[in-house]
């Protein structure tokens, strides 16, 4: 480094060219060693508040942009400054500040990047610039709405570099899940707090304008165009196996869940399988019909320990949910060869109702194999594994998203009641001891370790069933939901039907209120004459003991009032 040091202040205005070049060269080959020694430092919480100093962010933000042909170079600048915004929550508003200019810098090298590492820096620093919104509001609203010079506004940049990542993934490139995961942090940031900031139309007609903002209830249509990326993300990022909700997947759930399912976008939501669609009752019989417009084909793969969509013996054989997961994984695949680094077209077969179902159906039989009790030990252990809390904290996003598909769309709570209980289901045995999505939701309902899931699954069903209690009385069976309808203050059992209220079986037969299952039908017992009077003989003895004993008044011997009355000759 002395060295270095002093080869760069020998040069004169007179030095020759080749002097010049070579000591530039050397100070850009070291530079990468001594941000490595930077940023090592910067790990700890006194080395970080040395380098947020503003001079230090500014070094370190022209070392970037000026060795930016080096990537190796800039790209440990980016690091330096990326811990030091984790590590010491005042540098961000620095960072952001006129004087740094790390803002506007920040979404330029997201615009400009096109590698998996640089995107993945950037969107990091921007995650953290935009994690608190009473320190960044200005920042994020002036993100939201300048406008750039042929790129648009961060809406569109972001929904191009999601296309980007996406395309990356689906050919394994490196670190492209992991810049997809921060660029989908980053824009859950905006969705969350840009409708804070400024006025936004009211999306629940009992939210309170003047009280505190809450996610979901008011939203901008500057945030529309991030819509079709996110359900591209959704639709047609490959799962990992066997745990399908891993990030980036998570993330792109927890940004969908911001997104109001309004007029205007319901169209973008569901496409063609809108209920607003003419087409949209062609499929509302089966995910089997529902998926055929997708590639399926004869795919045969089938998760070991699922059965079909419902456990009926009289019905036909279905492509399960892993199937029709890896069949979208393929099929993206194959249009990712024959597509440009441009944005990704919105596909109007995308059923993004069909594929959260099946992501839940797929999640649920990991996390909750056969028909196990959902509070077993078992369970917990397998999230720690997964490096999961609990199941709150992973599915009860998933099942939100589903229950505001049933809230928006009466299409949708017509397909999921058909796909979870179907007219031919078998409810010749208890209902929430199955072992598939419908057992297992039943079985979440009594969950004592799980209880924001609990919750969450109570409200998807009761959406799906027109959020009327009798409706989910007479599909589910009042035992298995009355907990959950005395925590929504209805303390008893619903009565009468509505016109969706199904009281019988496929096959003719009565179904028990209470259980959900067919009522079996008493056979009389076939007795003689002879018989039945020893079966009196027998009950005036017993009662004639008690009575003697004490244990029994006398006036309430049923045996010796039916004498009284003559009812026994």
């Amino acid at each position: 480094m002395s060295q270095l040091l002093k080869t760069y202040t020998n040069l004169t205005p007179n030095s020759p060219r080749s002097s010049v070049s070579d000591a530039l060269r050397a100070i850009a080959d070291d530079a990468a060693p001594a941000l490595l020694a930077v940023k090592m430092m910067g790990r700890t919480p006194a080395g970080s508040r040395v380098i947020s100093l503003p001079q230090n962010l500014s070094a370190l933000l022209a070392i970037a942009t000026t060795l930016r042909s080096n990537p190796n170079s800039s790209n440990e600048a980016l690091k330096c400054i990326a811990n030091t915004l984790l590590l010491s929550e005042s540098s961000r508003v620095t960072w952001i500040s006129k004087d740094i200019g790390g803002g506007e810098a920040s979404v330029e090298m997201l615009e400009r990047s096109s590698g998996a590492e640089e995107l993945f820096l950037a969107s990091r620093i921007l995650f953290l610039c935009t994690a608190s919104a009473s320190s960044s509001a200005k920042f994020i609203q002036d993100l939201v709405e300048t406008k750039r010079p042929g790129n648009g506004t961060i809406i569109d940049i972001i929904g191009t570099k999601i296309d980007v990542l996406l395309n990356s993934i689906l050919f394994g490139a490196k670190m492209s899940r992991e810049a997809m995961t921060d660029l989908l942090k980053f824009t859950f940031n905006l969705l969350v707090h840009y409708p804070k900031t400024v006025e936004c139309e009211s999306q629940n007609p009992t939210s309170d304008t003047d009280s505190q903002k809450v996610m979901g209830d008011f939203w901008s249509q500057k945030l529309d165009g991030v819509l079709p990326p996110l359900l591209r993300v959704f639709n047609s990022l490959p799962l990992t196996s066997p745990n399908p909700l891993t990030s980036p997947l998570t993330h792109a759930i927890h940004s969908l869940i911001t997104i109001p399912l309004s007029p205007s976008l319901r169209n973008v939501w569901f496409g063609k399988y809108s209920s607003n669609s003419q087409s949209s009752t062609n499929s509302k019989s089966s995910p089997s019909t529902s998926s055929n417009s997708s590639p399926v084909g004869s795919n045969k793969f089938q998760l070991p320990g699922t059965s079909n969509r419902c456990e009926s013996p009289t019905k036909e054989t279905k492509v399960g949910a892993l199937d029709r997961a890896l069949s979208s994984v393929l099929a993206a695949g194959r249009r990712s060869l024959s597509r440009s680094s441009s944005p990704m077209p919105s596909s109007p077969a995308m059923d993004t109702v069909l594929h959260a179902y099946d992501l839940l159906d797929v999640s649920l039989n990991y996390f909750l194999p056969g028909n196990v009790d959902t509070d077993h030990a078992s369970v917990r252990e397998l999230c720690k594994k997964e490096g999961e809390n609990s199941l709150d904290d992973l599915m009860s996003p998933l099942v939100l998203l589903l229950t505001r598909f049933c809230l928006a769309d009466e299409g949708v709570r017509t397909r999921l009641r058909e796909w979870l209980v179907p007219s031919d289901l078998d409810r010749t045995r208890p209902l929430e001891g199955r072992s598939d999505m419908l057992g297992r939701c039943l079985r979440l309902l009594g969950s004592v370790y799980h209880a924001r899931l609990k919750d969450a699954v109570g409200e998807m069903l009761f959406a799906m069933c027109d959020s009327d209690a009798t409706t989910l009385s007479s599909h589910f069976g009042y035992g298995n939901v009355a907990g959950f309808l005395f925590h929504k203050g209805i303390v008893n059992a619903p009565q009468g039907s509505s016109s969706s209220t199904t009281n019988m079986a496929s096959g003719g037969a009565a179904i028990n209120p209470i259980t959900g299952t067919v009522e079996r039908q008493s056979t009389p017992i076939q007795m003689t004459e002879e018989e039945k009077e020893r079966e009196v003989e027998k009950l005036f003895t017993l009662f004639d003991r008690l009575e003697k004993t004490g244990a029994m008044p006398a006036s309430q011997n049923p045996i010796r009032k039916a004498i009284h009355e003559g009812k026994l000759g």
